[in-house]
Order: C-alpha cells, then sequence, then structure tokens
C-alpha cells in the first residue's frame, strides 16, 4: 500500500478513528482525575575523604577514596538501615520504592529524591534522610570508635517543599492517549485492509476470475425495491451500466460469440439474478430476441422479479409434462420471453444434465439471439456446473465486499472441471460516487415482487 492508499483508508473509516480518540481521551481524563498527584523533594549530598596530613598525595588518595564510596553511598541512601530510621517499621518498604538515589556521573555528588502526595512531607523525609545518611558514614567510616571518619557526606542542597506535582500531567496523558489510539486504531485497520479478502476492485476480480471484467453495476438505494431497469425510462446509474456490459458482451468473441450464456454467482445473495434479468431486458431493448430462462430450481426468484407467474416452466418440459412453447411466457418487451421454472422438483442437478435439458438449450437457440440462464450458486450445489457443461459460457457475478476471492477461485476451479467456460465477471452492488453514503446495504435479497408484467 502506498500512502494515497492509507490516506484512502483512514478517509473511509474516519468515525471509527473519531470513536478511538473520543474514547481515549476520555479515558485519559477519568485516570488523571482519579490518579493522586505525586511530589518530588531532592537533596544532594557531597562526598569528600578526610585528608589528615595535609599533603599533596593524601589529598589526592582522599579525592580517590572519595569516587570509589560514592557509587556504593547510592546504594546505601535506599537501605533499610537507613530508611527506618526516619520512618515506622510498617512503612519501609512502601517508603523505599518512592526513594530513588544517583550518584552525578564525574562527580563526587550523591542525589536522593523521595516522591510523596503530600509536598511538605516529601521535603521533610527527604532532609531526614540527607541528615540520618550523614550520621551513619560518619559512624561506618571510622576504622576506630576514636578515631576521625575518612569519608565525610555533606549536605550541600536542602530539600525543599515543591510546588507543583510531579504527575499526573493532564496535557502529557492526553497526548500519549491519542498517539495510542491512532496507532491502534490505524493498525487495526491496516491489518484488517491485509487480512479482507473480498472483492472491492476490478483488478482483484479480474485476478481472481482469470477473465475479463465485462461490467461494474453501482450500488443504488432504490434497488431493493425496484430492482429492475425499467424505472425511470432506464436513465439511472444502473441502467447505464447494464448497457455497458450488453456492448461488452457482444465483443467477448468475435470468433465464439456466446448464443447461451449461464449466469451464477459463488454464494447466494450476491445479485446474480438480478443481473440475469437487467441484462435481458438491455439486450431485448436494443433489438435481440432473448428468452430468459429461470435455472434455478431449488429457490426460483426471476418470476418474483418480473411479476410472472411461475408455477409451470422448465420443470414441467424436462418431464414431458408440457410443451415448450407453452410455457414461455411474453414480457411487456417486446423481444423478450421468459421461461420460469416450474414446480421444485427433488432432484434438480439431474434434471439440468438430462439429455431433455439439451433439447430444450437446442430449440431455444435455433429461435433467439441469445439464451440467458439464470443458474444457483456454483458452490453450495453443482446445478451451475451442470449448465455451464452444455452452454457457450459463464458469467460470473462477484458482490462487492462480501465475495471472497478464494471462493471465486473455488468457482473457477468448478467450471474447469466440466470444461465450462468462463466469458467474464460483473462487480455487483459496487459504491457509487453520487451515492449520498458509502457502502450498501447488507440486508439486500432478491426475493422482491415487482408488477410490471405487460
Amino acid at each position: 500500500m502506498d500512502v494515497l492508499s492509507y490516506i484512502r483508508l483512514a478517509c473511509r473509516n474516519w468515525l471509527l478513528i473519531l470513536l478511538a480518540l473520543v474514547i481515549a481521551v476520555t479515558a485519559a481524563l477519568v485516570v488523571t482525575a482519579n490518579t493522586p498527584p505525586k511530589y518530588v523533594s531532592t537533596i544532594s549530598m557531597l562526598v569528600s575523604g578526610q585528608d589528615r596530613e595535609g599533603s599533596l598525595s593524601t589529598a589526592y588518595q582522599a579525592g580517590m577514596l572519595s569516587a570509589q564510596r560514592v557509587k556504593s553511598y547510592a546504594n546505601l541512601l535506599t537501605s533499610r538501615r537507613v530508611v527506618s530510621q526516619i520512618t515506622g517499621a510498617e512503612d519501609v518498604e512502601r517508603l523505599q520504592r518512592n526513594i530513588t538515589a544517583e550518584a552525578v556521573p564525574e562527580t563526587v555528588l550523591l542525589r536522593a529524591t523521595v516522591t510523596d502526595t503530600d509536598p511538605s512531607r516529601a521535603a521533610q523525609l527527604a532532609n531526614s534522610l540527607g541528615d540520618t545518611f550523614t550520621r551513619l558514614i560518619d559512624q561506618i567510616e571510622r576504622p576506630t570508635p576514636n578515631s576521625r571518619a575518612t569519608v565525610k557526606v555533606t549536605i550541600v542542597d536542602g530539600a525543599e517543599t515543591p510546588v507543583a506535582p510531579v504527575s499526573p500531567r493532564p496535557l502529557v496523558n492526553i497526548a500519549l492517549a491519542v498517539a495510542i489510539a491512532l496507532f491502534v486504531a490505524v493498525g487495526s485497520l491496516v491489518l484488517r485492509d491485509r487480512l479482507d479478502t473480498t472483492i472491492k476492485t476490478s483488478e482483484a476480480l479480474q485476478r481472481a476470475s482469470q477473465s475479463s471484467v465485462l461490467g461494474i453495476i453501482d450500488y443504488e438505494r432504490d434497488a431493493r425495491r425496484h430492482p429492475l431497469i425499467v424505472r425511470e425510462r432506464g436513465r439511472s446509474s444502473r441502467s447505464e451500466a447494464f448497457r455497458s456490459l450488453r456492448t461488452n458482451l457482444q465483443f467477448i468473441g468475435v470468433d465464439r460469440q456466446p448464443r447461451s450464456l449461464v449466469i451464477s454467482s459463488c454464494l447466494p445473495a450476491e445479485g446474480k439474478s438480478s443481473t440475469s434479468a437487467n441484462l435481458a431486458i438491455t439486450l431485448a431493448q436494443a433489438g435481440w430476441r432473448v428468452v430468459l430462462v429461470d435455472g434455478d430450481l431449488r429457490r426460483p426468484s426471476i418470476p418474483g422479479y418480473l411479476g410472472i407467474e411461475g408455477a409451470v416452466g422448465l420443470t414441467d418440459v424436462l418431464i414431458d409434462k408440457a410443451r415448450l412453447r407453452d410455457v414461455i411466457q411474453t414480457w411487456h418487451e417486446p423481444n423478450l420471453s421468459i421461461l420460469p421454472s416450474g414446480r421444485i422438483p427433488p432432484n434438480p442437478s439431474e434434471l439440468l444434465g438430462s439429455q431433455g435439458m439439451r433439447q430444450v438449450l437446442g430449440s431455444l437457440t435455433e429461435t433467439y439471439d441469445m439464451v440467458i440462464i439464470d443458474a444457483p450458486p456454483l458452490l453450495p450445489v453443482t446445478d451451475a456446473a451442470t449448465l455451464a457443461a452444455i452452454t457457450d459460457g459463464t458469467l460470473l457475478v462477484a458482490r462487492y465486499g462480501r465475495t471472497r476471492r478464494e471462493h471465486l477461485a473455488r468457482a473457477v476451479e468448478t467450471l474447469s472441471s466440466v470444461n465450462g467456460r468462463v466469458v467474464g465477471s460483473v462487480l455487483n452492488f459496487t459504491p457509487s460516487r453520487n451515492s449520498r453514503r458509502y457502502g450498501y446495504d447488507y440486508g439486500y435479497e432478491p426475493q422482491v415482487k415487482v408488477l410490471t408484467n405487460a
């Protein structure tokens, strides 16, 4: 992903990023408000060696002794022996955690800091620590009880009562919370985008389907109630998209122009039935003699789209209960005929792969310029693959943001196993720039009654 891709990803998910920032800032304010303030008081001490003789050599030795001692004294400052003399036995461990001692680099200075929730107590403890430590060093650095100490610790800067607390720091907490929220939110979005295998671009669809993308159908809010393109006199963006699909379909094979076309998808609810109906309407409007066959013998939906009676149809022809010309219905488009599925049989795959189906398909291709078959999804059942084996080609329909690349790969593999020809693919329900919102309604269902029968 390049920088522009990251920017687009952030723009598409700005509401999620804003929500993460609000939660982070709120949490930082709550934590800050419930954190007791802490004050730090500091005391500085000088470690020096005692020069008994006053000579240069003894002075040098005293300086070396001081430098050697200062690092050990830093650890001694926080020892239980020192701390227990300035507080009660029950508070020794707590106070040890609140005392920090360090040797100032390249010097013989010791610096001790005491942290406490009360500023006066912090200063008092720091001064008591300095007094106690100087007395202790004076005792332990005497070779004999009556001799002079070899090392002396002197308080240089006494502890003063702090004015402002060192924590909490509201601005720092808020800035840190914002940084963490941005990192987590943007990181999660990028990770989700990387792990998302759904089809969202025509390039991804072309790679996954191993075929040309013949159409990109925009999403329209009214498509749920009005799935057909005959409304508004065919001036909608979806109507134009299907006209573009019709044009591309005419040029997919000059020497091998398909006369029978199966339209299917990987899984249900990806728009294959609405694509079949609208493509048939678009071809009929261009003067083609088209017959739309409802080949979904499990969940037929073409009669519901077109507002026709579907009780008698293809199934009845295949079991010799009706003649083909008697069950074909004419829609209000003069060049469009409909062959409903008829009653739902117990063995759809066997009927669609039978010799009778081949004869029906042969009769239709002799009479019409284009036979469009709305088939069931490829992955759940084998009906579409069975039809693909006896037709001129298959058009795969993928739904934006729902169809996965691995599903398309399995669908293409299924068609290849029966020598089915994939003539192209269609990306359906693509977010339109003219839409007021980005995205589409996942609740779209194809079972819609549209009474437009003439």
